[in-house]
């Protein structure tokens, strides 16, 4: 798996409003601004979260985005496997997206049970970290002297 430049604006964009939860929605151009993501590139991107039913819109001159759900119910694999696609770094050890292996024999490749445990490490970790904790690592982050907190609520 490897988080592409979208991938990694999603989850800006989504720490943003994480951080916001709760309030009001946040204008698209406050969060382009904020993380520095290309407005129309954020639009696409937070069209298709909104697809997938992590986020909601609101129209008009006081519109915005803001989260479908609590931050603590989704995870960072629901948003990367709907950006990105698989987690797996080899389609052949894809639970959700398998595709064979072109290796002569599967059951025994030496590759294929490397990345399998690659694999079931990279889910372990994305399954288990929510938005929630993403946007308390943010707070934490920004706690330290001299990191304000303030540019991205």
């Amino acid at each position: 798996m490897k988080l592409s430049l979208r991938g990694e604006y999603a989850l800006r964009a989504l720490i943003v409003l994480g951080l916001n939860y709760g309030r009001s929605v946040v204008q698209i151009q406050t969060i382009s601004r904020q993380q520095n993501i290309p407005k129309r590139f954020l639009e696409q991107i937070l069209h298709d979260l909104k697809s997938a039913g992590i986020v909601e819109s609101r129209r008009g001159v006081a519109g915005g985005y803001r989260l479908h759900a609590p931050p603590e119910r989704i995870t960072l694999a629901a948003v990367i496997r709907h950006i990105e696609g698989p987690l797996a770094p080899v389609s052949c050890v894809s639970e959700r997206f398998y595709e064979p292996c072109t290796c002569p024999d599967e059951a025994k490749c030496g590759i294929r049970s490397v990345m399998k445990e690659v694999r079931d490490a990279i889910v372990k970790i994305l399954e288990g970290f929510t938005l929630a904790q993403l946007c308390e690592r943010v707070r934490q982050l920004h706690a330290e002297p001299g990191n304000p907190l303030d540019y991205i609520i």
